[in-house]
């Protein structure tokens, strides 16, 4: 809120004694009252107010503009001793402004709240009414009047009163029925106690409160409770957020199930090239169609795989598509298909032989290791085998020698 100084006007008339307003009018507003002091004061630390009567003997200052809430609370408490007569609104709204002229801190702001729980005197009139509000307007004083009891009598007065003072939205007119809810909680949600900077009531200021939210967010002012505020907002947005999840949750599944119709439907008609319209899912001709499509693409990527394949099926297509054009065609590929299996069968026999000589090579290669093996465990039936060996060697170099001796006894002879 700004910084200002107000000036609470109460009304402390016969009429208060009623208990229309639970506990009776004049309890609710000295309760009323003090929650008004409280709000102004905590809202700003140089804010100040003060408390006046219109009603008794004369109007009375009873409390300059003061931020001691202990002064507010004993005039008060004095007032209430002292109900009588009847209300004097005009003479208590010029007194109260002159108590505001004369505030200590002229930075602050003039602000008068009138509460007004009787009826009106009939010798004042509307235009009586809007001569003091635009005296109040010159001087930038705002005012908001508080209606409560005598509602039928007083409003339209009252109201004039509240327009006429009316600058940029900063005097309100709130009417309070009897009913069950206090008058202290319906100011607290009311544009009385509301920051100027936040949304306010209508363009006149005017505010009919029955217990309802005034204008709040929350149904009540969030710098009287932060922390409470802070709650039920954050509470909101989750509340706004899982909504948003749920509606993109939800456009994203029709969006997918439009397409898929989509889908649908364009394969259930295809116009062929006569512009005539193929038979739908449901018939024979589109399933042999599609099975014929997959037996393609089944022997295309078998084609791929074996060359041969692809000769033959040329050649069978070749066949079918022209008759005798397809005799060459198929005599050329029987001649490479020939050469192929005879290349296939020279490569067999060459893996067969390669596949002996190994077998020979590791048969020779383990007799090798047996005999050394048996050699390194007998060393004597190795130094005999040697022997034996070598005695072999002798025995084949004497008959070779043999052999020459008498070949060149030949060749001498036949000489």
């Amino acid at each position: 809120m700004p910084l200002e100084a107000c000036m609470l006007v109460i009304d402390n008339s016969e009429y208060m004694r009623n208990g229309d307003y639970p506990p009776n009018r004049f309890d609710a507003q000295a309760d009323a009252v003090t929650t008004v002091f409280s709000a102004k004061v905590d809202s700003n630390p140089e804010n100040t107010a003060g408390v006046m009567t219109m009603a008794g003997k004369s109007p009375e200052v009873l409390v300059t503009p003061t931020q001691d809430i202990g002064k507010i609370l004993t005039a008060l408490h004095g007032s209430k001793s002292s109900i009588s007569g009847s209300v004097d609104v005009l003479t208590s709204i010029s007194i109260a402004q002159l108590a505001l002229k004369h505030r200590q801190n002229k930075n602050l702001r003039q602000r008068i709240i009138a509460f007004v729980g009787s009826p009106l005197s009939e010798g004042v009139d509307e235009k009586q009414m809007i001569k003091v509000g635009k005296k109040l307007k010159k001087n930038n004083v705002a005012l908001d009047v508080v209606c409560f009891g005598e509602t039928d009598l007083n409003e339209a007065r009252l109201r004039a009163l509240v327009e006429s003072v009316q600058n940029n939205d900063n005097s309100h007119f709130l009417l309070v029925p009897a009913s069950s809810h206090l008058m202290s909680d319906i100011l607290l949600t009311s544009p009385v106690l509301r920051d100027p900077s936040e949304a306010g009531a209508g363009g006149s200021g005017d505010a009919e409160m029955g217990g309802g939210g005034g204008g709040f967010e929350f149904g009540f002012d969030p710098s009287l409770d932060p922390e409470l505020a802070m709650a039920l907002r954050m509470s909101v947005e989750e509340a706004q957020a899982r909504q948003r999840n749920a509606d993109a949750t939800a456009s994203t599944s029709a969006a997918s199930t439009s397409t898929a119709g989509a889908s649908t439907s364009s394969t259930a008609a295809v116009p062929n090239t006569e512009n005539e319209v193929t038979p739908k899912a449901g018939s024979k001709a589109l399933p042999s169609a599609t099975g014929a499509s997959k037996e393609d693409e089944d022997m295309e990527d078998a084609t791929e795989d074996d060359p041969l394949l692809a000769q033959a099926i040329a050649m069978s297509r070749g066949e079918a598509s022209s008759g005798g054009s397809a005799a060459p065609a198929a005599a050329s590929a029987k001649k490479v298909v020939d050469q192929e299996m005879e290349e296939d069968d020279d490569e067999e026999d060459d893996d067969e032989e390669d596949d002996d000589e190994e077998d020979e090579d590791a048969e020779d290669e383990e007799a090798a290791i047996a005999k050394a093996i048996a050699m390194s465990m007998n060393p004597q039936d190795a130094d005999e085998e040697e022997d034996d060996e070598d005695d072999e060697d002798e025995d084949d170099e004497d008959e070779d020698e043999d052999d020459e001796e008498e070949t060149t006894a030949l060749t001498k002879g036949k000489k």
